[in-house]
């Protein structure tokens, strides 16, 4: 089965994995997903993630992070999506919830932050927003 939005498949798991209070979620693999997940763990929404080689299927296994009970991520969304691509200059990236959030962007110079991408003057496509 191939994925339309392979993306919003990785946010939708990390949802639902939070809604259940699951403990870990298992994704399909792929480097700008790995991308991804390494920007929520420096920013603190996740505990960890690893690569998980079975057979020919390799997963990659995300920790997900709670606070009294409670998930630390309360709202992820996909902002770029396939049909309508959003792209935003370094000047003007939107911030989430007022800087409380976060909003991950892919630029030239790979997959980073808002506020690591708006230090290092850098544009890009805006691929989700988390708070």
């Amino acid at each position: 089965m191939t994925l339309v939005d392979p993306i919003g498949d990785m946010l939708t798991r990390i949802r639902n994995g939070q809604m259940r209070s699951l403990n870990k979620i298992d994704i399909p693999f792929s480097n700008f997903r790995q991308n991804i997940l390494e920007v929520l763990k420096k920013e603190g929404y996740i505990i960890d993630f690893k690569v998980d080689s079975d057979k020919k299927l390799k997963l990659l296994s995300v920790i997900l992070k709670y606070y009294e009970g409670e998930p630390v991520i309360k709202d992820i969304k996909r902002v770029s999506k396939p049909g309508r691509r959003v792209y935003s200059k370094a000047d003007s990236i939107p911030k989430v919830l007022n800087g409380l959030g976060v909003a991950i962007l892919s630029t030239s110079k790979g997959v980073m932050s808002d506020a690591e991408a708006i230090k290092n003057n850098l544009g890009g496509e805006i691929i989700c927003r988390i708070f």
